[in-house]
């Protein structure tokens, strides 16, 4: 092979690599789940019969802006991920992105994504995603190094996505103040994320520790006070979670409520294992139920209405 072909082969191994690098600023994983919760939330307040044009950009935009805030999470965190042996290979603590290709691409974004859901979707649907944005960016990521309350500001922001896809669906979904299912499903969301987190902040309390952010397993090493949160949580679920199937028909929602209770028993039993046993095998249990939980019952939901 000759000189040149290397450096051409060369050249295209870089820009790839390079654009893997702005694809993982968005922390694709999360970024799915949002917009998962962001489609099914319209489709849900439709009973069924959504405006797939609206749902379509409202889930479009949302990814822009949701890939921003998480690019801007890594430029604040920069300095504490190198610490962490989990996020020490991101593209900004490695220096395969500088300072301000991230700055960047997160301000680039978001704006995009703004513009695009305020033209494209409606002006409620683009609030509600700068609601989120401003509320992880601004103030759920300076508090983790501050206070063991950064878990609860951070589960508002997660769970905005409900309201996003919501709103998406327009008006004749009725008001989000007064119908109960966005209500519940945006409960839904916001206690799912206790136990989830809960499992993670126990897994990787000694990254968490070493980089000086305050996670309930680095306040209370023993974990009995995340262990309780994720009980907490789990059992909160159960209810709420019922109330989802608000006007849904009768057989149909039966089958949810029996669907519901079950995932939500089991993720409570998991819970409960993980706060008597506090290791990182309960931990994981609870993580991997966790994730399991969150997109059955909303695939349940969907189907009982």
């Amino acid at each position: 092979m000759s000189a040149s072909a290397i450096t051409m082969h060369d050249r295209g191994l870089s820009w790839t690599a390079k654009v893997q690098d702005y694809l993982s600023l968005g922390k694709p994983r999360i970024a799915v789940l949002v917009l998962v919760v962001v489609a099914l939330s319209g489709y849900i307040a439709q009973w069924g019969h959504p405006n797939l044009f609206s749902l379509f950009h409202a889930t479009l935009g949302t990814l822009f802006v949701a890939s921003s805030a998480s690019a801007m999470n890594q430029w604040l965190e920069r300095e504490r991920d190198a610490r962490m042996h989990r996020t020490s290979s991101r593209p900004l603590p490695t220096g395969r992105l500088s300072n301000t290709e991230v700055l960047t691409f997160a301000t680039g974004t978001v704006i995009l994504g703004m513009g695009y859901l305020w033209q494209m979707v409606s002006g409620a649907t683009a609030f509600w995603a700068g609601l989120s944005w401003l509320i992880y960016v601004a103030v759920y990521t300076p508090m983790k190094p501050l206070t063991t309350l950064n878990t609860a500001v951070g589960a508002i922001a997660g769970a905005l996505p409900v309201l996003i896809g919501w709103s998406a669906a327009g008006s004749s979904s009725g008001s989000i103040l007064t119908d109960p299912r966005p209500i519940a499903l945006y409960f839904v969301v916001f206690l799912w994320q206790f136990p989830h987190f809960m499992a993670i902040a126990w897994i990787y309390r000694d990254d968490y520790r070493r980089a000086g952010l305050q996670m309930l397993t680095v306040a209370d090493p023993t974990g009995r006070r995340a262990g309780v949160q994720a009980v907490l949580g789990a059992l909160a679920l159960l209810p709420v979670s019922l109330v989802t199937a608000f006007g849904a028909d009768g057989h149909r929602a039966s089958l949810f409520f029996v669907a519901a209770f079950l995932l939500g028993s089991t993720q409570l039993f998991c819970a409960s294992l993980f706060l008597a046993k506090r290791d990182q095998e309960s931990a994981r249990r609870l993580l991997r139920v966790s994730l399991i939980y969150l997109p059955a019952l909303l695939t349940f939901l969907v189907f009982s209405i």
